[in-house]
């Protein structure tokens, strides 16, 4: 069963069985299989370069969406350029974070750094965007009863199955964010 991240003397630990190691691996590389884009052949290699997408669209899938929201609200024109100007290096961000978790539950021991611990709840916090969208989380009832979903038992379809990978994932980022502020009370 999985432990809770903590702060100690080593830094940041936690444990995860394997079975629970390998969930949070499919989700990692389901969320990269979300944020990944084809190359094009005709891809002006100076804007790929430094990040330039001007074919790039608000994504129609409502979790992607979650994940590479709208900058500006209500002013589609100025969203689209922000998103023209950011969203390749945000995407590379999100990924680039998501592969080095998935990596990190290669390792037997959960001991995380600073830098591994941020990228750790960037991570899980894009796969919770993600389930909460797929279970349609839009307000606080909702979210209070996804949360009554606890026990694996009584999963009986992949609602109740999502609701508690969502709780699970839950638990896990704040478990890890309490400790990253202990971490920071114990440095000032």
């Amino acid at each position: 069963m999985a432990k809770a991240f903590k702060y100690g003397l080593k830094g940041i630990t936690g444990y995860l069985e394997p079975a629970e190691r390998e969930l949070l691996r499919g989700l990692l590389n389901d969320v990269i299989s979300m944020l990944e884009t084809e190359s094009r052949e005709d891809e002006d290699p100076l804007a790929a370069l430094i990040g330039l997408d001007m074919d790039v669209q608000e994504p129609s899938d409502r979790a992607l969406l979650r994940l590479l929201p709208n900058a500006m609200k209500d002013d589609d024109a100025g969203s689209l350029e922000f998103r023209q100007l950011t969203e390749r290096s945000v995407r590379e961000s999100k990924i680039g974070a998501l592969r080095a978790t998935a990596l990190g539950l290669d390792k037997d021991d959960l001991l995380l750094s600073p830098e591994e611990a941020r990228r750790w709840s960037m991570a899980l916090n894009d796969v919770r965007l993600v389930l909460a969208e797929r279970l349609d989380i839009r307000d606080e009832a909702d979210a209070d009863h996804v949360h009554s979903m606890q026990d694996w038992s009584q999963a009986e379809d992949v609602e109740s199955y999502l609701a508690l990978v969502y709780n699970f994932t839950t638990w896990l980022q704040e478990s890890l964010v309490q400790s990253m502020l202990a971490a920071l009370e114990r440095k000032s």
